[in-house]
């Protein structure tokens, strides 16, 4: 997923990295482009403050956007690692339930060794509870994947929908600049006429 790199953003990061030059102590006493630093500061000033509000309104949406990618990207690291967390305990509980289900089946087993009938039987138990075991631990296998699958299906969700919110909002503002856009432009063509 990547965000369309805005170019009045870059403009305004630039006028500033300028300014910011201009005014560092190494350029001190200096004169830049035939002019001192003082009046070079102002007129980059005086170009901020000239620029349109919409610029400067798309500047702001795509760092509060960036905000908001990363909060999601955050809460899903999060949610993932709870998930996972979970998921491993559900599995051990799993694993412990049914290795202390096969110690008391040979436990039995043992117990029973002494006459062939019943020697027999045993095994048949023994043998019906280890299955049993397996399949537990199966059941319990299926349920944690599961249960992982549904947190994941739902934080796809979440980053759906805060992924629409962002694309609805550049729409919002593409549609405030185009207008505005199409007005220069018209300004332009009758000025070269």
């Amino acid at each position: 997923m990547s965000i369309r790199k805005d170019y009045s953003i870059d403009v305004l990061r630039l006028l500033e990295n300028l300014k910011n030059e201009i005014g560092s102590k190494k350029n001190l006493g200096k004169l830049v482009f035939g002019l001192d630093k003082d009046a070079c500061c102002f007129q980059i000033d005086q170009i901020r403050a000239s620029m349109p509000r919409e610029m400067k309104d798309a500047a702001s949406l795509t760092r509060e956007t960036e905000r908001i990618m990363t909060d999601a990207e955050e809460e899903v690291k999060v949610m993932l690692t709870s998930a996972e967390t979970q998921a491993d305990q559900i599995v051990r509980e799993a694993e412990e339930k049914a290795s202390l289900i096969l110690q008391q089946a040979e436990l039995k087993q043992v117990q029973m060794v002494s006459e062939d009938e019943v020697l027999r039987i045993a095994k048949a138990q023994a043998e019906e509870l280890r299955k049993s075991a397996e399949k537990d631990a199966r059941e319990m296998r299926r349920g944690a994947d599961h249960y992982a699958a549904d947190v994941l299906e739902n934080l796809e969700n979440v980053v759906g929908k805060v992924l629409s919110s962002v694309e609805r909002g550049k729409r919002e503002i593409q549609s405030q600049i185009q207008p505005a856009t199409a007005v220069v432009e018209v300004d332009r063509e009758r000025v070269n006429v």
